[in-house]
């Protein structure tokens, strides 16, 4: 099945389930399709962040930021991301990733999805991500909490989340940052 028909179900069936608050774990539920496996007959090590990406949908819909972001001219983008596999997702297998926000700094949200089989880790998927404005620019932390009715900057990262964050980032876009390899 093609992702943007399995985000769309994913989307539609939201809709008709309860609201959370915005810091609670969602739970979405997923199977291994066909489409989803690569030469090894699992799922793919890139699919798992396309399938994050729906789970990361159906969390914005059922936490009702999705429709906020909307009415505001504001998207989501992800900005860096690492995922740690431990087991292999199996062909027709059932999954479900849990996701919640781990909390904000002063530009970015970070997330945590939680790939499970049977109440067992599969593999975890940590990633940063920015609100941008669709007439341009990125939405400010304050703007934000005003929006969300929640003070996020009381919502602290974890020590190591910073490190990595820190760790990965990559130069602006606005500064020339040629791909030179080293030795």
């Amino acid at each position: 099945m093609n992702v943007i028909w399995r985000t769309l179900l994913h989307l539609l069936r939201a809709r008709r389930m309860s609201r959370v608050g915005v810091f609670d774990v969602v739970t979405s539920k997923f199977r291994v399709l066909p489409t989803d496996l690569d030469i090894n007959l699992h799922m793919n090590n890139g699919r798992y962040l396309s399938i994050a990406d729906i789970a990361r949908f159906e969390m914005l819909q059922r936490t009702g930021l999705w429709k906020m972001l909307m009415s505001r001219g504001w998207y989501p983008v992800v900005q860096s991301s690492t995922i740690t596999h431990r087991l292999s997702l199996e062909p027709w297998q059932k999954f479900t990733i849990e996701s919640r926000i781990m909390g904000f700094d002063e530009k970015s949200v970070y997330l945590e999805h939680r790939f499970v089989v049977g109440g067992e880790l599969a593999a975890r998927l940590v990633l940063r991500g920015r609100f941008l404005k669709r007439s341009g620019g990125s939405v400010p932390l304050a703007e934000i909490s005003e929006a969300v009715g929640v003070d996020v900057s009381q919502h602290s990262l974890p020590e190591w989340v910073g490190r990595w964050a820190d760790d990965v980032t990559l130069p602006s876009r606005r500064e020339r940052t040629p791909s030179v390899w080293e030795d």
